[in-house]
This record gives structure tokens, sequence and C-alpha cells, in this order.
């Protein structure tokens, strides 16, 4: 993905203590302020605020409608946004190394490139030496146990196999931060088990500061350090549930009782949220 990407607005004025301060909190990695977007007539956001902290997994849930994916869409630099500030620890979307995984992985790799050239494609915008290259694309495959021929091209590949080469594409510039837009929505169960626990194992070893929407109750949960629970539009953040509970997490953290409540309290809200008018 291309990181630099303008988001429009300029940077706080570093000259005043008490305001640096509110855009840099520490142990914050993305301080969002004031942000409002409209479409047409609909007001999305409005004078919104958030802080995503620096090396973990946040999930996005909420009604449909609220504006899920053009959260992380502005956040990343992808979509301008009408007014407010996002800042990446002081610095902007085009000054951070950015890595965005979409929903539809047909469209998000290359046909015309072999899987491994798809892999190491953004890696010619780095200024890296060729070896670290080579380097960076072998740890990368064997993080993620790939058993497949990565030579071939992706018509030749299942879905789950081109979702996993978009994935690893992201990662293979070893971003600061990792947005993902419902990856695994299209993939069957097995391929969605198999990604959950590789990605989860690469992106708590690097620490990588993630943004995770999904439609998925159980995947947001279970997935995450914390959960971001946000209203019906003009969205507002309805809750931040934290979900600390050891890693790898598999099948059977779900039956845990510290999921169970989690999600549960997660699900108050969300329908809470539903039906209001």
């Amino acid at each position: 993905m291309d990181s630099n990407l303008p988001i429009g607005a300029a940077s706080p004025d570093a000259a005043d203590s008490e305001k640096s301060h509110r855009w840099y909190p520490e142990g914050t990695h993305i301080t969002i302020r004031g942000l409002t977007k409209r479409f047409q007539d609909a007001t999305i956001y409005d004078d919104f605020d958030l802080d995503i902290p620096k090396g973990k997994i946040v999930s996005v849930f909420g009604p449909n409608g609220c504006g899920k994916s053009t959260l992380i869409n502005m956040i990343s630099g992808i979509l301008p946004y009408d007014a407010g500030q996002i800042l990446f620890e002081g610095k902007e979307a085009r000054d951070t190394r950015i890595g965005y995984v979409f929903q539809n992985y047909r469209e998000a790799v290359f046909p015309w490139m072999r899987a491994i050239d798809n892999i190491r494609y953004p890696l010619q915008y780095l200024d890296i030496a060729k070896g670290e290259r080579q380097a960076r694309l072998d740890r990368l495959v064997e993080s993620f146990e790939v058993k497949f021929d990565l030579n071939r091209y992706p018509y030749q590949m299942s879905g789950g196999q081109q979702q996993l080469v978009s994935i690893m594409r992201a990662l293979v510039v070893d971003p600061e931060v990792l947005f993902l837009d419902e990856p695994f929505s299209a993939l069957d169960y097995e391929m969605v088990m198999f990604l959950r626990e590789r990605l989860q194992k690469v992106l708590t070893e690097r620490q990588t500061t993630t943004m995770l929407v999904s439609h998925d109750l159980d995947e947001a949960v279970l997935l995450a350090d914390e959960v971001l629970l946000l209203t019906k539009r003009p969205t507002r953040v309805a809750e931040n549930l934290p979900f600390d509970v050891p890693r790898p997490r598999t099948a059977d953290t779900t039956l845990s009782p510290a999921f169970i409540t989690t999600k549960t309290r997660a699900l108050e809200i969300f329908q809470r949220e539903v039906r209001k008018p």
C-alpha cells in the first residue's frame, strides 16, 4: 500500500506544551482529535476523538452503517476527511509505514504477478539492500509456514491463499501500523482458523499496532487486546472493552469465562445501540 497519501491536516503547534501533551498521550500510537466526515447530507463522524494504544490489536465493531471501514480508511490516509487531525506518535500518515489488507483479495493482488512477486512488490519503495529484501521475504514465509507454491499466479490459488499473499504483502514492509478490513469474511472456516492463528502470532511477536474491522463478534473479541464498540452515526465510542487473555488464542479460548464475559458485554452494548431510534 502507498503510505504517502495526504490526509489533509496540519501538524499541531509543538510550541504549545499543553496542546502537544494532548496530542501525545503516553502509550498511544494513533491520536485522533475532532475528526469530522460527511457524505452528502449524512454526518458519519462529528468532532470524534480516539486514542489507539501502541503495539496492540484493536478490533472495531458496531452497527451497520456506523462507519467502521470509513474510520480506518481515514486513519490510513486512503479517504480524506472534512475536519480534525490524525497523528501517529506526532507524525502524519505519509510519514508512517502503513500496511493495509482489504476484504476483497481478488482486487487486492496483482493478477499478472506471481504470488512471490506480489509479496515482494512493496519492498522496491524501501531504501534497503537487496539482501535485506530477500531476508525479509524469507522470514515472512517462514513465519506463516507457507506450504503452497509461491511461484503460482493468483488465478492458480484458492481464495485463502490469495488473502494470505495479500496479508504477507502488507507485512513485508514491517509496518508501524496495520489495518485489516474484514480480511477473513470471504474465506472458508479452515483457512480462517489458520490465518487467525498465524496472524496473531506474527503481530504479537512484532508488536505491530493493528486495527481490525470485523462483523463477526467472536472474531472481534478473540483477536483483540481491546474491542472498540461504536454507536450509530454520528458515530461515537460506545465503550472500549479490554480483553487481556494470554496468546495464542484458539477456538478453545471462546469457551473461557473471560471470553464469554467480554462477548456478553459487547453484545449488550451493540444491541443497545442498534435499538436506538
